[in-house]
């Protein structure tokens, strides 16, 4: 099973070196980070895969998956009012942005108005949703990394849009939170 392990987590690291080869050019850029948060969020795939349904209703299970179906209910109010409310264009050229991310419109309202950054938060959930699965030390420090490499990848993104946007991401920020409505 080791190597079935071994083999996933190589042919998804490769997948990952794919999406992100232009943002690992570039250290001070939001992809370089995500792709260590993506890294250790496939670890804990790959790592805790196998355990997916097993003793489905102990304590952590359950923690597991309500944390999981959380991720789905950040994520996808995130991504349809990016791509439907920041109007991407191709006039920023930002080789390292995906195709949704290069919005030239500030979203403010929506989750966005509680929340600078859904789509990262739902990777969060995500991440403690999989370390769940097999509450142990490695899991618990995969999910760590994971949240360290996505706190990283926001400070940048935030560095990004205050160029893009300017005062207006600058006084947003002063409303919004990170991650956690009215928390962080």
């Amino acid at each position: 099973m080791a190597w079935v392990q071994a083999v996933a987590f190589g042919l998804g690291t490769l997948i990952l070196l794919a999406l992100s080869w232009q943002a690992l050019r570039r250290p001070k850029s939001h992809g370089f980070y995500r792709f260590f948060a993506w890294e250790a969020i496939l670890g804990l795939l790959v790592l805790n895969g196998p355990l997916w349904f097993v003793d489905r209703f102990a304590a952590h299970q359950l923690a597991s998956w309500a944390l999981l179906f959380a991720s789905l209910l950040v994520l996808f109010p995130g991504l349809y009012q990016l791509r439907c409310m920041g109007r991407p264009n191709e006039q920023r050229q930002d080789a390292e942005l995906f195709a949704f991310e290069r919005t030239s419109q500030l979203v403010t309202s929506g989750i966005y108005s509680h929340i600078r950054h859904p789509l990262y938060a739902s990777l969060l959930l995500l991440a403690w949703g999989v370390a769940c699965k097999q509450p142990n030390g490695l899991s618990w420090n995969l999910a760590l990394l994971a949240s360290l490499a996505l706190w990283l990848t926001a400070k940048c993104d935030e560095t990004e849009c205050l160029a893009q946007f300017g005062e207006a991401y600058r006084d947003y920020m002063q409303r919004s939170k990170m991650f956690i409505p009215w928390i962080f």
